[in-house]
């Protein structure tokens, strides 16, 4: 595993010398892509520095360790420190997906469940907009179709850290295990019985990309307007300023009505298609790797079912990796931090097994 050692001193070296050169900050896209790069190496070159640091210096001490007790005694210690130095290098050496680095685009969609589904669906809008907001992400919304009781038949928001923060702590990085089907049991507000109903609401969370990143023909987009629907203040329900883009030869249909101007709703969805476009590839190589490559959290399936929410209980369980918690009141209220780190044991195991194979 750490034979990659020295092409990525090399490529971190030229990735500092990049970054110090004034002409690659006057291209943003090169900028951010270097950047966020240079951040995902650091944690790594860092723990090659401090293993490489350890090995020297239990070199020198079992050279000594015979002419002087001092240095015999320092052996085992940093005999174990080397050891818990590898285990640490090792984590951060296993392949890992090369979007985890970047901001997130977020769909939630009503599904099974009619009204009370879409109700749901706000209530995790909320869930990762408190969750965002306690890490010091920014949340956009990009796209919002609303219902008459005021649920959301689909949401669409934009995840953005600030700065260059590594792979583990990027909105990505992070949030890509949310998607999949989530199942809520609970009454709903429109039940008169007090019967519980069962509802489910359909994530996808993909990597928001540079626009460089992603290559679209404009001949294979077709191009709706019309009016927007819901609230947006003077002029959004009355000009036609939404968009609909249809990618051809894919399919997929994104939309946006949220800005005010007809070209500012189309760079919106054009945002949400590249990243739809990524999340496609990404999901049909998942599916053509082998089973036993495959990770057991699997990222951007919407119709696999990954959590329950069970109200009465106040119970929450991720089917994935069998966690269960009865804090669900709090979860819903954005601490989802324990979920999310349960996730991440999940994938870094998965892609240490990976290595041996």
């Amino acid at each position: 595993m750490f034979e990659a050692a020295q092409s990525l001193r090399e490529e971190f070296a030229r990735l500092e010398a990049e970054l110090a050169d004034p002409a690659t900050h006057a291209d943003m896209a090169k900028s951010r892509k270097a950047g966020r790069r240079y951040s995902e190496l650091t944690p790594i070159i860092k723990g090659l520095d401090a293993y490489q640091r350890l090995d020297d210096d239990l070199a020198a001490a079992r050279e000594l360790a015979a002419d002087d007790a001092g240095f015999a005694a320092e052996v085992p210690v940093l005999e174990e420190r080397l050891a818990q130095a590898g285990d640490k290098l090792a984590k951060l050496l296993a392949p890992r997906d090369p979007n985890d680095s970047c901001d997130a685009i977020m769909e939630i969609m009503a599904g099974a469940g009619g009204e009370e589904s879409a109700l749901f669906a706000g209530d995790l809008a909320n869930m990762y907009t408190r969750y965002a907001a306690a890490r010091g992400w920014k949340v956009e919304v990009l796209d919002d179709q609303l219902t008459d009781l005021g649920g959301h038949k689909s949401l669409t928001l934009a995840i953005k850290a600030s700065g260059h923060p590594e792979p583990d702590d990027a909105p990505y990085g992070v949030l890509k295990f949310e998607g999949g089907v989530h199942r809520v049991q609970r009454v709903p507000v429109t039940e008169s019985q007090g019967r519980i109903h069962t509802s489910a609401v359909g994530v996808l969370v993909m990597p928001d990309v540079e626009d460089a990143e992603v290559e679209i023909n404009e001949d294979d987009l077709r191009v709706d307007v019309y009016r927007s629907s819901g609230p947006g203040g003077q002029g959004v329900n009355t000009t036609d300023s939404a968009v609909r883009i249809t990618h051809l030869p894919t399919g997929i249909v994104v939309s946006s009505q949220n800005e005010r101007s007809q070209l500012q709703n189309k760079e919106q969805a054009l945002r949400v298609l590249r990243a739809r476009l990524v999340a496609k590839a990404a999901e049909e190589a998942a599916a053509a790797a082998s089973q036993a490559r495959r990770s057991q959290v699997r990222t951007v399936d919407r119709s696999e079912r990954v959590r329950t929410y069970n109200f009465p209980e106040n119970r929450i369980a991720d089917h994935r990796i069998g966690y269960k918690a009865h804090n669900l009141d709090q979860v819903l209220a954005g601490d989802l931090q324990a979920v999310v780190d349960a996730l991440q044991e999940a994938d870094l195991r998965d892609r240490l097994d990976s290595v041996g194979q």
